[in-house]
């Protein structure tokens, strides 16, 4: 994956909290085509060069949410964002946009103007991986059952039991190839998963969590560790993930492990 690049831009205003580095834009449409097919929508609609994803059964951010692609695509904001909150509303979900890098400064100035809030910012980080000393550890395999990773997933991130259908047919929907990882321990049942997606040279970790009462003890480097050992035998040479920049010891995990930031997004919706 190319790193070095003419095509530059600097984060937009507002669009960033703190720091962030100069933004390779040929970088970032790769790993948001990566992305959209690692984490499928039950349903995608385009406008434009925008992208609406919607998923009704899972409340993900991601699955529902526009998500412009290319920064020069900038007409119609208003009667477009009209249309595509229709369809949200269909959906019983509230219009939300995904801002990122790729999105027209006009269409940013237009909802600071309308006075749209910012939340849930997001880092995407990668890792090289074809230079990278795994040493001698144990490989750990992935599981093949879908349904025991989800209700693993389901029980660790103390989410709604509702959402268990929706997730199995996402994880199901994903057609690169996944490897599913669990760790269990045999008095308190499963302590940590990760779902790591390859897909060609590149590889996502994504629904990585690590259950409350086991964390600081080793298991979610040990977890992060198996996965990128797994993608690298797939023969991925770039890992990649995403995490909301709020969740501080998630990100200082990542930066131990040698990630690095490319960019970052975050979401808006219109003021009620």
């Amino acid at each position: 994956m190319d790193m070095t690049s003419n095509d530059r831009q600097p984060p937009e205003h507002g669009a960033t909290i703190g720091q962030a580095p100069v933004v390779d834009l040929p970088s970032v449409r790769r790993l948001e085509a990566v992305g959209f097919r690692a984490w499928p929508a039950a349903s995608v609609h385009y406008d434009g060069s925008w992208l609406i994803r919607l998923t009704a059964g899972h409340p993900s951010k991601r699955l529902n949410s526009v998500n412009p692609l290319d920064p020069s695509d900038y007409r119609d904001i208003a009667i477009r964002l009209e249309k595509a909150g229709r369809l949200f509303a269909e959906q019983g979900r509230a219009l939300t946009v995904r801002q990122t890098p790729l999105t027209p400064a006009q269409m940013i100035a237009y909802m600071d103007a309308e006075g749209w809030t910012s939340f849930a910012e997001s880092l995407v980080l990668t890792l090289d991986l074809a230079e990278r000393d795994f040493g001698d550890g144990i490989d750990h395999l992935p599981i093949k059952d879908v349904g025991r990773f989800v209700e693993a997933r389901i029980g660790i991130g103390k989410e709604a039991p509702e959402s268990k259908p929706a997730l199995t047919e996402i994880i199901n929907a994903i057609k690169p190839e996944c490897g599913l990882f669990l760790f269990e321990d045999r008095r308190l049942g499963p302590t940590a998963v990760s779902l790591v997606v390859h897909d060609n040279d590149l590889a996502g970790i994504m629904q990585f969590a690590v259950a409350e009462r086991v964390r600081r003890q080793g298991i979610g480097v040990a977890l992060l560790e198996a996965s990128l050992r797994w993608a690298r035998l797939r023969g991925a040479k770039k890992a990649w993930l995403q995490v909301e920049a709020a969740n501080e010891a998630a990100v200082a995990l990542y930066r131990k492990a040698g990630f690095t930031e490319v960019y970052r997004y975050l979401y808006r919706m219109p003021k009620v």
